[in-house]
């Protein structure tokens, strides 16, 4: 993806969708109107992004507009479905929809909600066969935009960001993934921590899984190398992690996270490195948000279920190269100088000696090529790291050393790959 068509791709949002009267049919459309503020309560535009998952993307929809939040607009980005997403999407919006999920048959049922779509030059109202009596509430509407091409997490959350902070003007902007259910106050607790310190420019909840209620994450823990951790893995939701709110982890889980618009500024508007179209986007975001000066914070008030369910596996060629490419990229673009010299070559020599042996244990070579392909990629892709490393790095406040004070200081990386190396020898010897 070049990042001309990325400048294009997200112009559209800016000018046509934000800034401008659309035209359907040759006759005027009136723009979007702001977000209505609540009792004066700060304004939230809600994202989320779908991708062939109108199952999910209907059940998270109906969790969110059960919140006792008002102040809110939703946007809906879909990357492109080849599925019937954008039908039952509007389906729901104004009908019963009953569908057999993942555990239980459900069937949803909502109030109806005036429904926006957005393409390339198009903008369109959907009410279906349902008209209604007034002009709705902001709590009533929902806002789609349609891609015509995957443009992948980073990218297509970067879209619908553009779109709020033009036509929207919120206070804070809450990024949630399609396949999570938020309980009633969750926004509430989220939006009332927040205000109380300025400095908070990300806010992650206490994210449970939904199959078990087991703690999937309290923040997300970091070593130097930028391997990660979810703090809290499949342990029994006791309260254990309630009071460590700032510090015993690294970075805001991007399954949920509520980012402040003045963060959203400092960085230009542009949330994610397009570049990553998916993995480290949220280490990426996280380490900038601390690198100039803004707090990262946990709050175990507000509760939210994920279901987790990776779309490329853990071990995969793809997932491999995927999370080395950007795994380098977001070192490069957020270390020092000084730091990087030791942490780069590190980081490659480890990786590289684990995939070695992971090929010589399954006598696959396809993980070292997907090492070389992550390799070439970033040496590719090098200029505009770069460029984005001297914007970032010209608004640094933090030093590294207070930044990897909330590292690990151990690579997780090495102890994984120990572990690997003693399994085997065990196995060969039984």
């Amino acid at each position: 993806m070049s990042r001309k068509s990325t400048a294009q791709a997200r112009k559209f949002f800016w000018e046509k969708a934000g800034a401008e009267l659309l035209s359907r049919g040759g006759q005027k459309v009136k723009q979007p109107t702001r977000l209505h503020r609540e009792n004066m309560s700060p304004a939230v535009a809600v994202i989320t992004l779908n991708w062939n998952g109108w199952r999910d993307t209907v059940e998270c929809l109906k969790s969110l507009y059960q919140t006792d939040y008002a102040s809110r607009h939703i946007v809906v980005v879909d990357n492109a479905s080849t599925d019937e997403s954008l039908a039952k999407i509007d389906w729901y919006c104004t009908n019963e929809l009953k569908f057999v999920h993942h555990f239980t048959e459900t069937t949803v049922r909502n109030k109806p909600i005036k429904v926006t779509h957005y393409t390339k030059g198009r903008l369109s109202n959907s009410v279906h066969q349902r008209e209604l009596d007034a002009e709705p509430k902001a709590d009533y509407e929902l806002t789609v935009i349609q891609n015509r091409k995957n443009h992948g997490f980073a990218e297509g959350n970067n879209m619908a960001i553009a779109y709020a902070l033009k036509t929207l003007n919120p206070d804070y902007v809450l990024l949630v993934n399609n396949d999570t259910i938020v309980c009633k106050n969750f926004l509430n607790e989220l939006v009332t921590a927040a205000e109380q310190n300025e400095q908070i420019g990300l806010l992650q909840p206490k994210i449970l899984r939904y199959v078990d209620s087991t703690i999937e994450s309290t923040g997300i823990m970091c070593d130097t190398l930028a391997y990660s951790k979810f703090r809290g893995f499949y342990e029994k939701d006791e309260g254990q992690y309630d009071n460590d709110r700032e510090d015993g982890f690294f970075y805001a889980s991007g399954a949920c996270v509520l980012i402040r618009k003045s963060l959203l500024t400092a960085l230009s508007d542009e949330c994610f490195d397009p570049y990553l179209f998916a993995y480290y986007e949220d280490v990426d975001l996280s380490w900038m948000a601390r690198l100039i000066g803004f707090k990262v914070v946990y709050c175990p008030e507000s509760v939210c279920y994920h279901k987790g369910r990776a779309s490329f596996g853990d071990e995969t060629p793809l997932a491999i190269y995927l999370g080395l490419r950007n795994r380098l990229r977001v070192l490069i673009k957020n270390y020092s100088v000084s730091t990087l010299i030791f942490v780069l070559p590190l980081t490659i020599v480890l990786k590289f000696s684990l995939l070695t042996f992971n090929c010589i244990v399954n006598l696959d070579s396809s993980y070292l090529s997907s090492f070389v392909k992550a390799l070439g990629w970033n040496v590719l892709n090098l200029r505009s790291a770069l460029i984005l490393r001297e914007r970032i790095q010209s608004k640094r406040k933090l030093r590294d050393t207070e930044i990897m004070k909330y590292m690990i200081p151990y690579s997780f990386g090495i102890r994984a790959a120990l572990k690997d190396r003693s399994r085997h020898r065990t196995d060969t010897a039984d």
